[in-house]
């Protein structure tokens, strides 16, 4: 199901190498040729004519997509679903923390081809995840573990801007970074929360 309301799929006409590409609002298609490889044209939301057999034309979401970072997500099913388990990291005070949270993003449409070419389909796996995980944990250990909940707007935006520069030249723009809960990470393995957006409070 996470899949389905992702990224992308092969229209059901493909496989029997119709001669349309039907795209659905809020939908992209990009098309391989079989002499010239992938197109660098992106068609929107129609009905598009096709070469039957000589070219397949692949379909992927271009809505907003939410990338969420919590306690409990199951990555064992999909590797590609829209989501993480909370990340680990250590703050510039050397407190050891996990961070939750969600990433808004969506695909860039003009660099959808490339996106397509480049990354393949599997871009969670091998894009959003790994540089989730890299830029939250870079920007936790350069600030004290204090400045978290008073400095969350100004690290969302930081994190929003270093993830574009890494998406920027692979066909992905983020929308928005946010941070819904901290916690810190005892020896014991406890953790205890510093901010939660959902409850509401400093505990």
């Amino acid at each position: 199901m996470e899949f389905d309301r992702l990224v992308v799929s092969f229209l059901a006409d493909e496989v029997v190498g119709g001669f349309f590409i039907s795209v659905p609002p809020g939908h992209i298609a990009c098309v391989y040729d079989r002499g010239r490889g992938v197109l660098p044209r992106v068609w929107g939301p129609g009905l598009h004519l096709k070469i039957p057999f000589w070219q397949i034309a692949k379909l992927f979401n271009a809505q907003m997509l939410e990338y969420t970072i919590r306690k409990g997500f199951d990555l064992s099913l999909n590797p590609e679903a829209l989501g993480d388990e909370p990340i680990h990291t250590t703050t510039g005070d050397n407190k050891a923390i996990s961070v939750e949270g969600s990433i808004l993003f969506r695909i860039d449409k003009q660099n959808a081809p490339e996106l397509w070419e480049n990354i393949g389909e599997h871009f969670v796996s091998k894009l959003v995840r790994p540089l989730a995980r890299s830029r939250v944990s870079a920007a936790l250990s350069t600030i004290k573990l204090d400045d978290v909940m008073s400095h969350r707007t100004e690290l969302e935006k930081q994190l929003k801007d270093e993830l574009n520069i890494q998406f920027h030249d692979k066909g992905l723009n983020c929308e928005g970074v946010l941070l819904s809960e901290v916690k810190i990470v005892k020896e014991s393995g406890e953790a205890k929360s510093i901010f939660s957006v959902f409850k509401g409070r400093k505990e």
